[in-house]
């Protein structure tokens, strides 16, 4: 995530910034990578909001996220507003509309489609 943190440094006296926590994309229940288990970053599906924050707060400290997080509801109702799964950037104007949609990350993560489309909606510095 160090082109997310770069993003926010740049961009934070202009746009709110936030990870949103969605649903575990490599849940150990549901499709447990190889690399998340030599990483020993294993969790099964919450059950609980309070156990999606408390992964959520993990990610966050693992991934060095410098973004406030918000977490999703346990009925993923924003993870299937915005096709989020299993993880994408946005940027979404004053008015509510999504301004920039990366594709699926991290792989669809592209720093520079984001950074273009902050700066046509608040300029460059």
């Amino acid at each position: 995530m160090p082109a997310l943190n770069e993003l926010h440094k740049a961009f934070a006296d202009r746009a709110a910034f936030y990870f949103v926590y969605i649903q575990e994309a490599h849940a150990s229940d549901v499709w447990q990578l190889k690399s998340n288990e030599k990483d020993q970053v294993v969790f099964a599906t919450p059950r609980s909001g309070e156990e999606r924050a408390g992964i959520a707060g993990l990610c966050r400290r693992n991934l060095k996220i410098d973004l406030p997080v918000l977490v999703d509801r346990i009925d993923d109702g924003v993870g299937q507003a915005y096709a989020a799964w299993p993880d994408r950037l946005y940027v979404i104007d004053r008015e509510g509309r999504v301004a920039y949609k990366s594709g699926p990350g991290p792989f669809g993560f592209k720093a520079e489609g984001m950074r273009k489309a902050l700066e046509a909606l608040v300029g460059s510095r």
